[in-house]
């Protein structure tokens, strides 16, 4: 069945809220007051899902083989601005969540927002939304990085991202490097991959290190496939007993990093382990110093806990919404400082026993 259509559309009015005088950017005093206090702040990443909504149909999402209940919503500029005193004490907003976030259009209101509160923007595409005009705004934007998602490197071994043309995204990351200025100037965010590695086509890793000399992108970062959408998708994971599976990755993915650092590019990459890892905030995640905002502001540990289909209950991990709550109240909840700390003392929730997060070991291959 087709994606419902967006609730709500939004009018340009409603951005308004965003420039209202009590959110401006920290003036000289607070920020001398901030670096008296160490300018440490609480909370490493808050991850905003801007939108669920998506012109991809990747074989291996929810948003697909969940399409005939999924919610397709944009974030409401009001939610986005109930998330202020959040972004104040975060070092990072990662804009995206299941959905497609240059599609919002008020994507760079948000950017706008969330850097006036002092955080870094991040965010992660499919690239398909990418053109000259949009690639100019993205170099103006002040954000950090953005990301954009492969799950191959060529038309072939990409074509589990249906609807995601492996020469688009190509072209796109070649436009954003045009607006940004061709040889390090220094404008515009700085470019990543975000590599899914899927089991069933594993050895296309061996090509990214020429994938990213080709592209001129400095830095990609390799996953696996973290959520099973359904149980046919089990081939395309990599799990901690899947030991054959892990040992071939790495040797695959150790080879490319090394490659890769001899043109002076970067892979950093993660593998499951055979059992939890102790790891900041208890899994990679890291949800001791970050949390999930979705599209209607309803606050989760992470992106995996609240996906917007028909998941059961059992998977869900919901503390409260924005829109009825203060955000520093929602953390600060009784059950939900439980919730981390149970993580964190390795006495997982039900719902994270068995998330592969818990169990990856994070591989950090440097240039030279």
């Amino acid at each position: 069945m087709p994606e419902k259509p967006a609730r709500n559309i939004i009018s340009d009015d409603e951005a308004a809220i965003l420039y209202d005088r009590q959110f401006h950017e920290a003036g000289f005093f607070e920020k001398f007051l901030d670096s008296l206090m160490g300018g440490q702040k609480p909370l490493d990443c808050a991850q905003i899902e801007v939108t669920s909504i998506c012109p991809a149909k990747c074989v291996y999402c929810p948003h697909t083989t969940q399409a005939s209940s999924w919610k397709a919503r944009h974030m409401r500029p009001a939610i986005f601005s109930r998330l202020w005193p959040l972004l104040k004490r975060c070092v990072r907003a990662h804009l995206q969540g299941w959905g497609e976030p240059l599609l919002h259009p008020h994507f760079f209101d948000f950017v706008s927002f969330a850097r006036r509160a002092g955080c870094m923007v991040s965010t992660t595409t499919c690239g398909v939304a990418m053109n000259e005009c949009l690639a100019a705004k993205i170099a103006a934007s002040g954000m950090d990085m953005l990301a954009f998602s492969l799950a191959g490197t060529d038309y072939q071994s990409n074509a589990a991202r249906a609807g995601v043309d492996f020469t688009r995204v190509c072209d796109s990351i070649k436009t954003l490097r045009k607006a940004c200025g061709h040889g390090g100037t220094g404008k515009g965010p700085e470019i990543h991959i975000a590599y899914i590695l899927l089991a069933d086509r594993m050895d296309a890793a061996q090509s990214l290190p020429q994938l990213l000399e080709d592209l001129d992108v400095p830095v990609a970062v390799v996953s696996t496939l973290d959520y099973l959408a359904t149980p046919e998708h089990r081939h395309l994971a990599i799990t901690p007993e899947d030991t054959e599976k892990i040992a071939r990755a790495r040797d695959i993915l150790e080879a490319a990093a090394q490659r890769a650092a001899d043109m002076g590019r970067t892979i950093h990459f993660a593998l499951p382990g055979p059992r939890a890892v102790a790891m900041a905030g208890g899994c990679r995640e890291n949800i001791a110093r970050s949390l999930y905002i979705d599209a209607d502001g309803a606050v989760s540990p992470c992106v995996y806990l609240n996906v917007p289909g028909d998941d059961p209950e059992e998977k869900r991990r919901v503390f409260g919404n924005i829109s009825q709550n203060s955000i520093l109240d929602i953390w600060k909840d009784a059950a939900f400082g439980q919730f981390r700390n149970n993580l964190v003392a390795d006495r997982p929730d039900v719902a994270c026993h068995n998330c592969p997060k818990r169990r990856e070991i994070f591989y950090q291959m440097a240039d030279d």
